[in-house]
């Protein structure tokens, strides 16, 4: 027996529609092979033993360490542009946390999620502005090949074909490391960029501990790197130079002198 189907045209159910066959093969159609045009730069020695050893294939994590100006979150996300050159089949997942830089918080953002985590976006919207062209960073985001997350919302996730930045990962906790780190899953990078002088989040930082413990050989054959920038390495400008060098020193000289302080504490105790 036939099985009986049901039929209704559609001037049965009153309902028009015009359909856009090109909007409908874009959106069915896979990916098709897309290569983003970097702008040329002029890269030193160190910037580019980073991007050799970024792109490698056996390198799975990076943890990238230096003071302000030292290209840690420019070269992250040019070397994730240049592996979604390579394979299209990446995504690139930009992570902070929502801690400000100040004694004294905002408050409450408004709107939702991505509204609230706009502006802790600025400095990626900002490489992406020196890097590439209006109408590639664009189609990044209409292919939604670019994300941001706060690290708040990692827990659960299993990255597979992903790239992700973590930046400004001095104001992550060791608990929060621990979460990204351990997100990784097959074919995924990920860079986590910090600078130890600036961290907000009052001693709370697992950065410096947590690049440490994989800061070896064992690691490193592993596919775990630690790449360390130094003030030498600025390239923002001259005076960014001075201004490290002599907050380093300050913080220095403070050291010292609250370890005398708890020297002499102790021998008068």
């Amino acid at each position: 027996m036939a099985r009986k189907t049901a039929s209704r045209s559609v001037s049965d159910a009153n309902v028009s529609c015009e359909i856009d066959e090109r909007e409908i093969l874009d959106f069915i159609s896979p990916l098709k092979k897309k290569k983003i045009k970097l702008n040329p730069v002029k890269f030193t020695e160190k910037q580019k033993e980073f991007l050799n050893l970024s792109i490698a294939k056996n390198t799975k994590a990076m943890f990238i360490r230096g003071p302000a100006g030292t290209t840690k979150t420019y070269l992250a996300v040019y070397s994730a542009l240049q592996l979604f050159n390579i394979n299209n089949d990446y995504d690139i997942i930009y992570i902070r946390t929502i801690a400000e830089s100040g004694e004294k918080g905002l408050g409450a953002l408004p709107g939702d999620v991505a509204e609230k985590f706009n502006p802790f976006m600025l400095p990626l919207n900002d490489k992406l502005e020196e890097m590439i062209s209006s109408q590639d960073r664009v189609f990044l985001e209409q292919k939604k090949i670019i994300n941001a997350l706060p690290v708040n919302y990692l827990r659960g996730s299993n990255w597979i074909d992903k790239i992700i930045i973590a930046d400004e990962s001095q104001n992550f906790t060791f608990k929060e490391l621990t979460t990204l780190i351990t997100r990784i899953g097959k074919n995924t990078k990920l860079f986590i960029c910090g600078d130890p002088m600036q961290s907000d989040i009052n001693g709370k930082s697992g950065f410096d501990r947590m690049s440490d413990i994989f800061n070896n050989q064992e690691s490193a054959d592993n596919g775990i790197h630690c790449f360390d920038f130094t003030k030498e390495d600025i390239l923002r400008s001259e005076i960014l130079k001075f201004i490290v060098e002599k907050i380093e020193t300050a913080n220095l000289l403070n050291d010292k002198s609250q370890a005398t302080k708890t020297r002499t504490r102790r021998k008068n105790q």
